[in-house]
């Protein structure tokens, strides 16, 4: 069992200016708007303060959680015994540096103002990821994507620090992107910054291309509601025909399907929403629900997009 007052007096050593909270309410710090407490939370606003962090935590032989924005992730109602490590958005050199059409962002930053920067000088390549409520390292982390384009078609390099708070830089080759996964994911590391290769563009188009998926998400999703984006993965192909989570879920009739304050969104079938008052319980045991009648009317296994984190020997139960 971790003993939370040695970790916060070797942190509070470690880094003096370094912000910690005790019991902080993870609610505050997921899209879903729910979760219990987290029983310690360090948020360095620096390079140096997170290599204090992750190298502290590793002499105490202690496994933190990386967190982004919570936009991927659910979190138990009764909290979590986990070391929790999310990179402030109090930046230690402003919100993004332009190096010769390279743009270069820290790690805790938004992804959507990151692209809003993006337009304002005039660089093509970030437009697809206008309006995704992801941090930019989580959406390295996670290879986010949408409308035909993912994070890695634009990253140069990325910087991030290993589990013994060694800092490494990776090329974009040896980032290892897949579908909605790196080496970052696989590893458990914590992404610094990150350096994007953009185009020269026109700004006029570049801002109609952004105002067109922004039209098309508020046509097409439920952004009114507290979620966690698409709950599930894509499935694999089947007979070479690409299959689409969303479409199995509402060729089921789930659209509306409700457990407590949790619905299955009637606007969009691949969001799970929070309505109100939604505990992660509802949100769990919807999942199940969902998942559990997609198999048996299609033989497909839903695979969970949304990632959970609880106690000690929670976790999905299905």
């Amino acid at each position: 069992m971790t003993n939370w007052n040695v970790l916060y007096d070797c942190l509070r050593a470690a880094a003096p200016e370094l912000e910690l909270r005790r019991d902080e309410p993870m609610n505050r710090h997921t899209s879903f708007k729910v979760g219990g407490p987290a029983a310690l939370m360090a948020l360095p606003c620096s390079e140096g303060e997170a290599k204090a962090v992750v190298k502290t935590a590793n002499e105490l032989g202690i496994q933190p959680f990386f967190l982004g924005n919570g936009s991927n992730l659910l979190v138990s109602d009764r909290g979590t015994d986990r070391f929790v490590v999310k990179l402030s958005g109090r930046l230690e050199w402003g919100d993004v540096r332009e190096v010769n059409r390279e743009l270069v962002n820290w790690g805790g930053g938004s992804l959507s103002r990151l692209a809003a920067a993006a337009l304002d000088r005039g660089l093509s390549g970030l437009e697809f990821a206008q309006g995704i409520p992801g941090s930019v390292g989580g959406g390295v982390y996670m290879n986010a994507g949408a409308y035909g384009g993912e994070i890695r078609q634009v990253v140069s390099s990325v910087t991030a620090l290993d589990v013994d708070g060694t800092v490494r830089d990776f090329t974009a080759q040896e980032c290892g992107f897949g579908y909605r996964k790196s080496v970052f994911s696989e590893n458990r590391m914590l992404i610094l910054k990150v350096r994007f290769a953009l185009t020269q563009g026109d700004r006029a188009e570049i801002k109609a291309k952004m105002d067109d998926f922004a039209a098309r998400r508020r046509e097409k999703q439920p952004l009114e509601y507290p979620s966690a984006g698409s709950t599930f993965k894509r499935p694999a192909p089947v007979d070479g025909q690409p299959v689409y989570a969303a479409n199995l879920i509402q060729q089921c009739g789930l659209k509306g399907l409700t457990v407590g304050g949790a619905q299955v969104s009637e606007k969009h079938a691949g969001f799970v929403i929070n309505r109100g008052g939604a505990a992660c319980d509802d949100i769990v045991k919807l999942m199940a629900q969902v998942r559990e009648r997609v198999f048996q009317e299609t033989g497909i296994t839903l695979e969970p997009e949304v990632r959970y984190l609880g106690r000690e020997g929670e976790g999905w139960n299905f």
